[in-house]
């Protein structure tokens, strides 16, 4: 039996929304509740701390290459004032004198090392590359694979890509900050700029999430959706980073841990910004699938917990996008039509007829809670009987493409189907018998 009546019999829980805002409300809620669900089935907190570890091995040869270019600028800035505002520019985007001071990075670098260091960064970035991969391999199922080349590529386009946009985040700021400095926007505007500054690296992370959300999938998500969670993600990595610099101290850390305590202290934060940032990659695959995942609890009935059988139990969002009211008698299916949609008997009943010869026999009634029309689909082959409504009758009409994505999507829903057709064809046949 369907969980809810038909749209017309339906009271509104919260009058002074307008229905579709309620129905937005609705899928909200239930893209949140399939997050959490699927965030700790898919174990993505072990996805995490994989990434923060090869995060932090990642991390020391690429602050080791940033030394190395501070070190560069602090030669060219005993000539150079540009040199002297990018050194300053570089130091502060990245707090090189803090991370010095936890011990991440030597208080002195050979330029010598450098190869080493770029090769220990390749590797180690390979490694990181992987991990994301791996995890976005679980939130994103596919069973398609990415070519072999491809895969050895990555990590080298994604290198030069971050160098690329740090290169051009410093030299941004670095201009914002001589501005600044020699006061040609006025004293007032100080602020502004700041802000500015501000903005443009939230601007730059948000482009680093939305292409990796866009294009570390197999099968690419929708732009608008993307964005709109990369966005989110990248504000919920600033509040982070501004709570976790509040509220932890890396002073407690080495006070345990001796001189590991930077370390430790820039792993737990990796790992909680990994966990994050691989919620919201989750909740951008439930918000793409939230129409299906609704589907097989209306299917199914209830949900897989207390919270999911709450947010799903309203059909009105489906209802309005997908469902279709027949008068009594009206036909929903003709024998021999090469259409390819399936209906769920939301309320009401339906009945199969099956032409032999010149006699139109009945074969069953279907009631509500049930799917048909789906043979068709799956054996690809015009209709093979007729359906009718024997009573007023609200149905849910799929696509095919939508059929298509709740076999994918849930096992349980593929074998109900497998029982229906059989027990369905049982019938039918004994009815054909007698």
């Amino acid at each position: 039996m369907p969980p809810n009546l038909p749209p017309a019999r339906i009271k509104p829980r919260l009058p002074h929304l307008s229905e579709n805002r309620r129905n937005g409300l609705d899928g909200l809620l239930q893209a949140v509740a399939t997050t959490l669900r699927l965030f700790i089935k898919n174990e993505l907190q072990n996805h995490a701390a994989a990434t923060a570890f090869y995060f932090l091995l990642s991390a020391a040869p690429l602050i080791l290459l940033l030394t190395y270019a501070a070190q560069y600028l602090a030669v060219l800035a005993e000539n150079s004032t540009p040199a002297v505002i990018l050194l300053a520019a570089l130091y502060e985007q990245f707090n090189l004198d803090q991370l010095s001071s936890l011990g991440v990075i030597p208080q002195k670098a050979q330029a010598a090392a450098s190869g080493v260091g770029l090769l220990t960064l390749v590797l180690s970035s390979r490694g990181l590359v992987n991990a994301v991969q791996s995890a976005f391999r679980v939130i994103f199922p596919d069973e398609s694979k990415r070519p072999f080349v491809l895969n050895w590529l990555l990590p080298l386009v994604i290198i030069p890509l971050m160098f690329a946009l740090v290169a051009v985040s410093v030299t941004i700021q670095a201009s914002l900050t001589f501005l600044a400095s020699v006061d040609l926007l006025g004293a007032s505007r100080t602020a502004l700029l700041k802000g500015l500054n501000s903005v443009l690296v939230l601007l730059m992370v948000w482009t680093l999430f939305y292409t990796a959300l866009r294009n570390l999938p197999l099968r690419r998500p929708p732009p608008r959706p993307t964005l709109l969670v990369s966005a989110l993600a990248t504000l919920t990595m600033a509040a982070f980073f501004y709570g976790f610099g509040v509220f932890f101290q890396v002073e407690k850390y080495q006070a345990v841990y001796g001189a590991l305590g930077g370390v430790v202290f820039i792993l737990i934060g990796a790992y909680f910004a990994c966990m994050a940032f691989y919620f919201w990659a989750q909740f951008l695959y439930a918000l793409t699938k939230i129409d299906v995942a609704a589907m097989e609890k209306l299917f199914l009935g209830g949900g897989a917990n207390k919270l999911e059988s709450i947010v799903f139990k309203r059909s009105n969002r489906l209802l309005a996008r997908y469902g279709r009211t027949y008068a009594s008698g009206e036909t929903l299916i003709s024998e021999g039509d090469t259409t390819r949609e399936a209906f769920f008997i939301y309320a009401g009943k339906a009945a199969v007829f099956k032409q032999f010869g010149d006699t139109e026999k009945r074969l069953m009634q279907i009631d509500e809670g049930n799917l048909l029309g789906e043979m068709a689909y799956l054996l690809n082959e015009p209709r093979t009987a007729t359906v009718r409504a024997e009573t007023e009758l609200t149905a849910l009409v799929l696509p095919p493409a939508m059929l298509e994505e709740l076999m994918r999507y849930s096992a349980p829903f593929s074998r109900r189907i497998i029982d229906s057709l059989a027990t369905r064809l049982m019938r039918m046949n004994q009815s054909a018998r007698g």
